[in-house]
């Protein structure tokens, strides 16, 4: 063969491989959501934020429509709630003609909007400053037009809930005495639309009355508190803008009183910002003063912030990225809507990186009118169920975990913080209850970090242990602050963060469930441990789902898990004494149990348990999240029975919601069932946004399904034991896909594989390539 062939055929071969080698920017457009048609509700609307702000974006019969949300906007009831509406109407009105589009353009964060009508062509950028809470509206054209801007709130008057709309509170299905969303202050200022909402100090809130009602009171002032004086809203304003009186009206199942400005004058450019302020402060004037503040900082960043918006974005989809036939951008195919939905929900991830709580799993940022979900609950768009101050562990942490391997630790922040807030708090209840140490962190948590009220029961015993919930489901269910623990851990791990200030919250955790357990057996007898020196960990829970267990195998898995994590730490984060104490506990760990069917040894929920309650697989939890089973490690055949033959594992199997199997599926090396379980869960939503995936067992856009179906996704194609890296560990050879994920050690590991061939592979830092093992599973 002659030299001009080979080069010939090089080029070939280098043609078709180049668009699986391509960097992020150049195959994430191809995944921006683009929309040539308006939208009937709020329910087709399109995520957009940056900072701690999520909007929905979606443009109704010629208007554009903006709900805004933001961290930490909880009212007297510990709901979550919206900062309103923005409505903006253009006159002359380009999108009232023949073409329109509104595109997600994911590699900027932000949302475009562009109408023709005849001549009039009108284009509206909706963007939000990732570095201060400012949301801006820029309305361009090549003619001159009006604008209409107005602020329009359904809590321009007080409302009662009854029924269901209690859900949206902590108060859910039993409220004590009437509930009641009061009213914020809205009014002209100058010429903006001031909009607050302070929570009262005349009445009880949601924590008085629950710390009342678990017999707190005496502790009351050391308790963390984040409804008092909370004040969150606004500004809305343009700079050629000025009221233009009131008006009401009605949008899908609520009523409103709108606040309008308009344009002084006609202009080929409008400049439309709002800006938003939450803080804790002594006095409404207070919190004013903090607003002007934001406002003087985004007029003097005014040049640069876009720009800067921009940057973080770009390195944000430069951290990580998997992209599944990315040279076949079929969007019928369930694969490739599987690899463009994780980088959608990825997006929608980003728009809390700076949140002082984290993302919500029942819905995020995101929600929308209830109706739009289910047409029988005709709420407010302040409405989400299961809460909004309320924190459900095992639900977040599918929200949390994937951000480890998409390197994504900055985000992880919100959720840590939220538990070294309430440690304290936590600790109290020990202390109260039981007198002895160690940090009791229920499942069902406030943001203030006691039981939800309504599951803590207002009808119980009078003599019923106040430390428990008095609930089938969540009683004795103490296990989950562990997985944070973990991810804790594994950031020092993974990126070598520096985690000092959250060692004392680990250490706490695990004192707990040393010093209860202890007490507890010796309030039924003389010996504190067994008769091996062990743990005797009953009553306990295996999840929600296997009840009155005695050592679950989820606590036991996650116990050792974590001390054995811990203890791995550089000396300079534990204290000798401390090591050695940690020691001494894990050895009082007692084992996991096994169970059969048939001639199939498995591992058992736990050693014994009363009753089922729910439909979760804690009997795969050693597998996920705890790491004790899984591909090159001793048992692996066990895991696997359990996966294929526990009864119960097969009686719950699902794809919907918080579900994991797909999850235990890739961690076990099981590529048929990952494949399938993972792509079901990442496919099209059903709903108009691909990722508003929901509700599931939760609400809509479910967080915990996008999170779930990110991490069984990272796991078929990036394990980790050790100093080991399994590469595609769960990826069926006949297809083709290009990825960035993280590995421990600072190691980022970048691979292009195509017809079952690794072609391209970076592995940073580049000696971490020799721990590399190429793993296309059997299965």
């Amino acid at each position: 063969m002659n030299k001009k062939a080979i080069l010939f055929i090089t080029g070939i071969i280098v043609c078709n491989l180049l668009p699986l080698v391509l960097p992020a920017q150049s195959v994430l457009p191809t995944y921006n959501i683009i929309w040539n048609s308006q939208s009937r509700n709020a329910g087709e609307s399109m995520p957009c934020g940056g900072g701690d702000i999520g909007l929905n974006v979606w443009v109704e019969k010629g208007d554009l429509l903006v709900y805004m949300g933001k961290s930490g906007c909880f009212d007297e009831n510990n709901a979550l709630l919206k900062e309103g509406r923005i409505r903006v109407k253009c006159t002359p009105n380009a999108f009232e003609g023949e073409s329109f589009k509104q595109e997600l353009k994911l590699a900027e964060g932000y949302v475009q909007i562009e109408g023709r009508n005849n001549k009039l062509q009108t284009t509206i950028k909706i963007w939000v400053d990732v570095f201060r809470p400012v949301i801006h509206i820029d309305v361009t054209g090549n003619e001159a037009v009006k604008t209409e801007v107005s602020y329009e709130s359904w809590r321009y008057t007080n409302r009662t809930l009854t029924g269901k709309a209690n859900n949206a509170n902590s108060y859910k299905w039993a409220p004590p005495a009437e509930v009641i969303t009061y009213k914020d202050n809205i009014d002209f200022k100058d010429n903006a639309v001031l909009f607050y909402h302070r929570n009262r100090a005349d009445i009880p809130n949601v924590f008085d009355i629950t710390v009342k009602q678990q017999g707190l009171e005496a502790v009351k002032d050391q308790l963390y508190n984040p409804l008092a004086n909370l004040t969150f809203g606004g500004s809305l304003q343009g700079n050629n803008l000025q009221p233009a009186g009131t008006y009401t009206g009605i949008y899908m199942d609520t009523d409103f009183k709108g606040w309008k400005l308009q344009s002084k004058k006609a202009s080929r450019d409008h400049h439309i910002t709002v800006l938003l302020h939450t803080a804790q402060t002594t006095s409404a004037e207070a919190w004013l003063a903090g607003l002007q503040t934001v406002s003087s900082d985004a007029a003097k960043s005014s040049a640069t912030a876009g720009q800067q918006t921009r940057n973080w974005w770009n390195q944000y989809w430069q951290r990580s990225f998997v992209f599944l036939q990315p040279n076949r951008p079929d969007t019928g195919s369930v694969l490739w809507q599987t690899g463009r939905n994780y980088q959608l929900f990825r997006y929608m991830l980003g728009c809390n990186a700076m949140g002082h709580y984290p993302t919500k799993f029942n819905g995020g940022l995101f929600t929308y009118d209830p109706s739009a979900t289910d047409s029988s609950l005709r709420f407010t768009p302040d409405f989400r169920n299961w809460g909004g101050g309320i924190h459900t562990a095992q639900n977040q942490r599918l929200v949390y975990f994937p951000l480890l391997k998409s390197g994504d630790y900055d985000l992880m922040k919100p959720q840590f913080d939220f538990y070294l807030r309430i440690l304290h708090t936590a600790e109290l209840r020990s202390e109260t209850y039981w007198h002895h140490g160690g940090a009791c962190f229920p499942e069902q948590i406030e943001n203030f970090g006691l039981p939800n009220c309504t599951e803590w029961g207002w009808k119980r015993p009078a003599d019923f242990d106040k430390g428990v919930e008095y609930n089938a489901w969540l009683e004795y269910e103490w296990d989950t602050a562990l997985e944070f623990c973990l991810m804790i851990l594994e950031t020092e791990r993974y990126n070598g963060n520096n985690i000092k200030e959250y060692i004392p919250l680990i250490e706490s955790c695990l004192r707990f469930f040393n010093e209860h357990y202890q007490y507890l057996a010796s309030k039924r007898g003389r010996n504190k441990l067994d008769g091996k020196g062990q743990l005797v960990i009953f009553p306990g829970s295996a999840a929600e789902t296997y009840k009155m267990a005695y050592n679950a195998s989820s606590t036991v898995s996650g116990l050792r898990t974590v001390l054995t994590r811990l203890l791995e730490l550089p000396a300079q984060y534990l204290a000798d004494s401390s090591r050695t104490q940690w020691q001494q506990m894990l050895l009082r760990i007692p084992p996991i149990n096994f169970r059969q069917f048939g001639t199939y040894t498995t591992i058992a929920p736990a050693k014994l348990w009363e009753r089922i309650n729910n439909t979760e697989c804690p009997q795969l939890y050693p597998v996920f999240p705890w790491g004790i089973y899984g591909i090159g490690k001793p048992g692996l055949d066990t895991a696997i029975n359990t996966f294929k033959h526990d009864t119960d594992a097969l009686k719950f199997r699902s794809y919907v919601g918080w579900k994991q199997d797909n999850i235990f599926a890739a961690r076990l090396g099981l590529t048929s069932e990952a494949l399938q379980l993972t792509t079901q869960k990442l496919k099209n939503s059903g709903r108009r946004f691909p990722a508003f995936w929901g509700p599931g067992f939760d609400w809509t856009p479910d967080h915990n399904w996008g999170g779930s179906g990110m991490i069984g996704l990272q796991e078929m194609l990036l394990q980790t034991d050790g100093k080991k890296i399994y590469l595609c560990p769960a990826w069926p050879k006949d297809q083709d896909v290009h990825f960035k994920l993280h590995a421990p050690y600072n190691t980022t590991v970048e691979a292009t594989v195509i017809n079952g061939k690794v072609q391209s592979l970076i592995v940073v830092p580049e000696e971490r390539k020799k721990d590399v093992i190429d793993l296309f599973s059997p299965n």
